[in-house]
């Protein structure tokens, strides 16, 4: 007999479409069957005549709530992780958003390419658009608690001609609990092998009864985690904060002669020198900076989160029901961003009114780690009503409501434009995407045993930029050199429009003002172009400036589709079924994609399956709407880095054009066989070829100075759009259609039993993916050199997951083991590219389940048991106290041991 954790075989996609059909349907369709009879049921998009795993013409994955509870993460995400190995999601600390809601990847494409589904029912978009590579908007599955889902249904083939744009790679549909009694309560808590970490969940649902023919079930959870660390003291060649480090106090490096005439800062450290100039030395003052013993702290953030949903349902009669489903959760969630060393571009001496010297030390002695806040809050409601007409002709009229918001806090930073009038906390703003839908699916099932499914959508979205506080986006009078008329300018105007700096000798002479400034004491020096009078800083809240007037702002659109799938066995062994879709976007032309899909039974044992299908993405509106300013640290120097949309008049001045749908062709061929009677095994075979893929342009540099080439022209159109202080701009990207891609691959999934008799049986599941990106056309107009080799190289190609679950009596044993292929990452750090090649992984799982009666159960267990880290860069690639790659899809925090006690009543 078939087993759980396989790849199984969705039941007709085409069906599927039509049938976004929620989880309540599964009591009236499985009553019909005996239970005897079936093998396991997949209802991914299939109303009213689901199919078995053995039957269906596509890969898909089946997980039920055994399955999910013997995972030991409580993040959605991580579960699907652990379960699907061409599931990868990462960390990314220090990354704006990208913090709080984790962007992933299925079969190598990003999530906003993967179309997740609750209770069949589209989930909508979360209010991050990530601000780097293909610029990910796609659903926080964070939000969904683990212990309100039943099931999980991983499609693993293109599907936008069943379900619409964003099922280029595949469906995820979460089917929620429906129980009208009972429940459980777990707590689980655990801690890293550091020391750090330590985290505890609160997990509940309950099922109630509505009336005698309905159900009421409520999950809840509420979760804690407090930060990690893997880093080292920062100590790069501009700035070194190691007293063991050769490089501690040497002020060479790339500042060269401007850092010579300020080397008072490093001989500030030695013994007896002037307070003010040593605070950054003692360790003591570490705790003003950053966190812990480090000042700029890598690995997970603080965060706090409550989350709830409920699923209900209720039978008007024999044939006709209403259902709902909705959840709120809100999640807090605190990180660092990059360590602000004295003299960086954003602590610098600056000459007042006075012409006396105000140093941002005062505010933040040592200098300063901004921390970024952010509050993410998720709402959504469904409702709906399907049954059987007397025509035997089934519908489901559904509408569903959803919005996420984020909104962001900074504290620990500064405006430096704002001199000594600056705060130290900010709100710059929120970003908040809203979706509503009305849908109308419909089944019936032909004279000849085929299903036609058929039905209508209408969706409206939007994406709101809101508007920072005022002081978060202020452009205060220290932007501008001399903002105060000190000194005299022209000579300055002069160096300045030559890019030259202190080499250019000025006759610059003090105005009246800074002859009066210099009779009461002032040091001002208008002849020395490194005198504080001329220092120009960044304006904005530093590390995130707020969303300005400018900025702010609502992009809506609402489309419509049509849909039609038919399906049905032509002979005893042939099940083929074919799908189309039309779909018209009020922003984009109308689109027409198509599948065709089937299963061969070539004999009881062994099938053949295959899909062929078009799909098409289009750009969220958060990607076609999204503006921000946000600070990199490129070569260890504060950058304010500006994405822009690219159908707006500031992109369009930069040379982007507005974005346009991604069209892709979809190809699966694969396999389904059973050996010996009790070993499963699926082999499926892929290629997505993606046509205008959405992408972030590199970085390309913004400059003032005429002599710098394509960066000045850069800023003259920044300057001739209209953006505030474009000289404090120093890098712009924005999305593009710049070329195309193909991503092609092979997943493997075998599962068997082993019967030890009175010792008890063992389930063992192998899944492997193998997956491969590369381009089709050159992108070299869009991406550096470095980008395009990462894009094909640093994730690794195959990834695998092997369990062993072992039951006997009260006592279940979990082993589990996660492999890593090999990758490389590359650094530019000058031509030619440099190469970091990282060897495989393996990551070990343990636990141990112990059942004491059928309400209790104790499990511990220890993720990573081997405490394995991938290896640290060799290239230099990272800086500033980095020691892995915080993009990486594998674990870099270490063991983790847990404990768990679950109640069932």
């Amino acid at each position: 007999m078939l087993r759980r954790n396989k790849t199984a075989r969705l039941l007709s996609p085409a069906i599927a479409l039509a049938l976004m059909a929620p989880a309540v349907y599964a009591p009236m369709a499985l009553a019909q069957e005996d239970a005897a009879d079936l093998e396991e049921i997949i209802v991914t998009g299939a109303r009213g005549r689901p199919r078995t795993v053995s039957d269906s013409p596509v890969p898909v994955d089946v997980f039920d709530a055994a399955d999910i509870e013997a995972i030991s993460y409580t993040d959605t995400n991580d579960i699907i992780k652990t379960l699907v190995p061409s599931f990868n999601i990462s960390r990314q600390p220090i990354s704006d958003g990208a913090t709080f809601i984790r962007p992933a990847a299925l079969r190598g494409l990003p999530t906003d390419k993967t179309l997740v589904l609750v209770n069949s029912k589209r989930r909508h978009r979360a209010a991050l658009v990530t601000t780097g590579g293909s610029g990910t908007q796609g659903p926080d599955m964070a939000t969904i608690p683990a212990v309100a889902i039943q099931n999980i249904e991983v499609l693993r083939d293109g599907a936008a001609a069943q379900y619409g744009s964003d099922a280029i790679a595949g469906v995820i549909n979460f089917l929620l609990k429906d129980n009208r009694e009972g429940g459980s309560v777990s707590i689980d808590t655990g801690q890293y092998g550091e020391g750090d970490g330590a985290s505890t969940t609160v997990q509940g649902n309950i099922g109630l009864p509505l009336g005698d023919n309905g159900f009421l079930s409520i999950s809840g959870e509420f979760y804690e985690a407090d930060q990690t660390t893997r880093a080292e003291q920062y100590c790069n060649g501009w700035f070194c904060l190691d007293y063991d480090n050769p490089d501690y106090n040497n002020f060479g490096g790339s500042r060269g002669g401007l850092l010579g005439t300020r080397k008072l800062y490093a001989d500030g450290c030695l013994p007896g020198a002037d307070a003010r100039y040593r605070e950054y030395c003692t360790n003591t003052h570490l705790a003003n900076i950053g966190d812990g013993d480090v000042v700029q702290p890598w690995g997970q953030p603080d965060t706090e989160a409550v989350r709830m949903f409920f699923n209900a349902g209720i039978e008007l009669d024999d044939n006709n029901e209403l259902y709902g489903v909705g959840n709120f959760s809100d999640s807090t969630s605190n990180g660092s961003f990059f360590y602000r060393y004295p003299y960086n571009d954003v602590i610098e001496e600056l000459r007042e009114p006075d012409g006396s010297i105000y140093f941002p030390l005062e505010k933040h002695p040592g200098g300063f780690t901004p921390r970024f806040f952010g509050d993410v809050r998720d709402v959504s409601i469904v409702g709906g009503i399907r049954g059987e007409m007397d025509n035997s002709l089934s519908y489901d009229f559904s509408t569903r409501t959803g919005e996420s918001e984020m909104q962001y806090t900074l504290k620990n930073t500064i405006n430096p434009s704002m001199g000594p009038d600056s705060p130290t906390s900010f709100r710059p703003g929120d970003l908040v995407n809203s979706e509503t839908q009305l849908q109308a699916d419909f089944t019936y099932e032909l004279d000849n045993g085929a299903l036609l499914a058929f039905g209508a959508s209408w969706m409206d979205e939007s994406y709101d930029t809101v508007e920072g506080e005022e002081v978060s986006y202020r452009i205060g009078p220290y932007s501008d050199e001399d903002p105060h008329g000190l000194c005299t300018d022209e000579e300055t105007k002069i160096a300045a429009s030559r890019g030259s700096m202190s080499d250019v000798p000025t006759t610059n002479m003090p105005t009246a003002l800074g002859m009066q400034a210099i009779a009461n004491g002032s040091s001002l020096d208008c002849s020395n172009r490194l005198d504080p009078v001329y220092t120009a800083v960044a304006y904005g809240s530093n590390g995130f400036p707020g969303y300005s007037p400018q900025i702010a702002d609502t992009y809506e659109r609402n489309s419509w589709a049509l849909y039609g799938d038919i399906s049905g066995d032509v002979t005893d062994q042939l099940f083929l079924q074919a799908a189309v879709r039309y779909e018209d976007y009020d922003d984009f032309d109308a689109e027409l994609v198509w599948k065709l899909a089937g299963q061969l039974d070539v004999t009881d044992n062994f099938g053949v399956r295959a899909s062929l299908g078009t799909a098409f993405r289009a750009p969220t509106p958060g990607q076609q709407g999204h503006t921000s300013v946000s600070t990199i640290l490129p070569d260890g120097f504060p950058v304010a880095a500006g994405l822009y949309p690219a159908g707006g008049s500031i992109g369009q001045a930069l040379g982007a054009v507005p974005l346009k749908p991604e069209k892709s062709d979809n190809y699966t061929i694969g396999f389904t066989a059973q050996v010996m009677d009790t070993t499963d095994v699926t082999v499926d075979f892929y290629r997505i070829d993606v046509e205008d893929r959405t992408y972030i342009i590199s970085n390309r540099p913004v400059s003032d100075d005429p002599t710098s080439g394509e960066a000045y022209q850069n800023f003259i159109a920044l300057d001739g759009a209209g953006v505030a202080s474009a000289n404090t701009i120093g890098v712009v990207r924005y999305f593009t259609n710049g070329f195309n891609t193909s991503t092609q691959g092979m997943d493997i999934v075998a599962t068997t039993p082993i019967e030890w008799g009175e010792m008890g049986t063992t389930t063992l599941t192998a899944s492997f993916n193998f997956t491969e990106n590369s381009f089709d056309t050159d992108p070299s107009k869009f991406l550096n050199a470095e980008d395009r080799f990462d894009f094909e190289n640093f994730d690794p190609n195959w990834r695998g997951v092997i369990t062993a679950q072992h039951e006997v009596n009260q006592l279940t044993l979990i082993g589990r083991v996660s492999y890593y292929g090999e990758s490389i990452n590359s650094n530019t750090g000058g031509d030619p590219l440099r190469y970091q090649t990282f060897d495989p992984i393996w990551y070990t799982d343990i636990e141990g389940q112990y059942r004491f009666n059928d309400m209790f159960q104790l499990s511990l267990g220890a993720r990573n048991v081997w405490d394995e880290y991938p290896a640290q860069d060799a290239i230099g690639d990272y800086c500033c106290g980095r020691l892995y790659s915080s993009a990486t899809g594998m674990d870099w925090q270490g063991a983790y041991y847990y404990g768990r006690l679950t109640v069932d009543f």
